[in-house]
């Protein structure tokens, strides 16, 4: 494989539900991904399941499923060690990204996540520059491939909470870019608008506006570009505002003995984006349970699928040690929470809740500014998010 003529730059637009697309495209605020849809790429493609960040970011930096590279989510339980811990951290992970195999081969490769929980997970096994738009302002050249970030941009990084996160993650590609440092470059956003407005809304609009005009900068420097996404984006509300939870531990407390164990896998630090409240959730419990919890959870019509552990892990391709005894998936309108005190619903300060993980929100982009070349259009209908580098590297016409 021979180095690219021109940079090419993968973006992972963190909660890109397609209807958030649809709606900035048709309020005349994504001009160039019209213009992608047009003269490039554009499909809806299938990324995994569960649909949360630190699944799909993997997915897409390794092309394997979660049985491949083992992150089941953003968060687990450690059954060896029968404690419930985060998922972002190398030994976590059971494949290679392809980032060291693209840096063996020679490419100067980059990667910039939104928030830090994931550059330590994408930095593993290779060199280059690698950090987060969270930490821009303590970036040093021994450990993230490039000093002073902030300091060379002549531009402050945003707190994590701010839709101007995503922003400044794509400003630090275009200057990359331009300043001819990379040859292969990731660019993972964050959701926290996506979470917090609906398509269409203004806020979403100007959100997308920026990621349009980043997208302008990086192809007026000729840079090949393949955006897809980590996971769409759903309300999850009853019809008067408050959140629309199945309590798992409610439901299974009236229909098993126990005892039992509820993992919700959406959880990581930054709580206000989503109350640790998604559509995909697992549960440990006795295997003479397993059957009769089964059935009470089919029961409820906010269910989508319950499934035993190995049926789960082959249906979904996910790491059969690493997820509950039994697996569920809740509705488009709805998220699975634990039990009503578990939850600080005060975190999400008065917004609708808007969620993921589940299969409603498995449909995100794959969008380019070159056309596929025939084979790879041939097979369009069987692309994944997971196919992005591949694509990005050999699957576009120059």
């Amino acid at each position: 494989m021979s180095k690219p003529p021109t940079p090419i730059v993968v973006i992972c637009a963190d909660g890109a539900d397609p209807a958030y697309v649809d709606a900035a495209i048709d309020h005349g605020c994504m001009p160039t991904l019209e213009r992608f849809q047009r003269e490039g790429a554009y499909h809806l493609v299938p990324a995994a399941i569960p649909s949360f960040t630190n699944p799909n970011n993997m997915t897409i930096v390794t092309g394997q499923p979660p049985a491949g590279h083992g992150i089941s989510g953003n968060y687990f339980y450690d059954a060896k060690r029968e404690v419930e811990v985060m998922m972002d951290h190398p030994r976590f992970l059971r494949c290679d990204s392809l980032f060291a195999r693209y840096s063996r081969e020679g490419y100067r490769v980059a990667a910039i996540t939104a928030k830090d929980k994931l550059r330590t997970m994408l930095a593993t096994g290779w060199r280059g520059i690698c950090f987060s738009g969270e930490l821009a302002h303590a970036t040093t050249e021994d450990e993230h491939g490039i000093a002073e970030v902030t300091r060379r941009m002549d531009q402050a990084n945003p707190g994590i909470y701010s839709g101007r996160m995503s922003d400044f993650v794509m400003a630090c590609g275009v200057f990359l870019v331009r300043e001819g440092l990379a040859d292969l470059l990731y660019l993972s956003l964050t959701d926290f608008v996506q979470h917090t407005h609906a398509p269409g809304s203004p806020e979403a609009d100007a959100f997308y506006t920026s990621l349009d005009g980043r997208l302008a900068e990086l192809d007026t420097l000729g840079a090949v570009i393949l955006l897809t996404a980590d996971h769409g984006m759903n309300d999850k509300c009853h019809p008067d505002g408050t959140p629309n939870i199945v309590y798992l531990e409610t439901l299974l407390d009236a229909a098993i003995p126990g005892p039992f164990r509820v993992v919700l896998p959406v959880t990581d630090p930054h709580v206000t984006h989503h109350a640790g409240l998604g559509s995909f959730a697992t549960v440990y419990l006795p295997p003479d349970q397993v059957d009769a919890a089964i059935q009470r959870l089919r029961d409820d019509q906010r269910i989508d699928d319950a499934l035993p552990r190995g049926e789960a892990a082959s249906k979904y391709e996910l790491p059969a040690d690493r997820i509950g005894d039994v697996v569920v998936l809740s509705d488009r309108g709805s998220v699975l929470g634990r039990a009503p005190g578990a939850h600080d619903l005060s975190v999400l300060s008065a917004s609708r809740l808007r969620s993921h993980g589940g299969l409603h929100e498995v449909t995100v982009p794959l969008a380019s500014n070159r056309r596929l070349t025939p084979d790879v259009s041939a097979r369009a209908a069987t692309l994944r998010n997971a196919d992005a580098f591949p694509i990005a590297l050999n699957g576009l016409q120059t």
